[in-house]
C-alpha cells in the first residue's frame, strides 16, 4: 500500500511518517513490508501519484485540497486531510487508521460503480 504524505516541504510529514512506521512495525495485524510511505511537498504530488493508494494531506496545506483533489480524483485515489490535533500529537496510529479506512471506502465505491483497480 503506497501512502503519500504531502505538506509544505516534507519535513513535519517525515516525522508523521516515522510515527506511522513505528505503529505498523509494532502492530500484530500489519506488516511493514506491505507499506510504502513517502513524505513530499504537495507540489510534487503529480510526479509521485502513480501507484498511490491514499494521499494524506498535512493540515498546514489543507488550503491545497482543491489541487490535491484535481490530481487524485481522476485516478480514483482517496485523500484525507489530517486533523490538526492528530497531526500536532504525531498520532501515527490514528493517521494510519484513517488511511486504511479511506482506501477501503474507495475500494467499495469502485465495486459499487462496477469499476475498480
Amino acid at each position: 500500500m503506497k501512502i503519500v504524505l504531502a505538506c509544505v516541504a516534507g519535513l513535519s510529514t517525515t516525522m508523521m511518517m516515522d510515527s506511522m512506521k513505528k505503529v505498523i512495525k509494532d502492530s500484530k495485524k500489519l506488516n511493514i513490508d506491505d507499506f510504502n510511505l513517502m513524505a513530499i511537498p504537495v507540489e510534487q504530488l503529480p510526479a509521485e501519484i502513480e501507484g498511490t493508494d491514499v494521499v494524506l494531506l498535512g493540515p498546514q496545506v489543507s488550503y491545497k485540497s482543491d489541487f490535491v483533489e484535481s490530481v487524485t480524483k481522476p485516478l480514483n485515489i482517496p485523500y484525507v486531510v489530517i486533523d490538526k490535533d492528530t497531526y500536532g500529537q504525531m498520532d501515527g496510529g490514528t493517521v494510519i487508521k484513517e488511511a486504511l479506512i479511506a482506501q477501503r471506502k474507495q475500494q467499495l465505491n469502485n465495486q459499487a460503480d462496477g469499476g475498480g483497480n
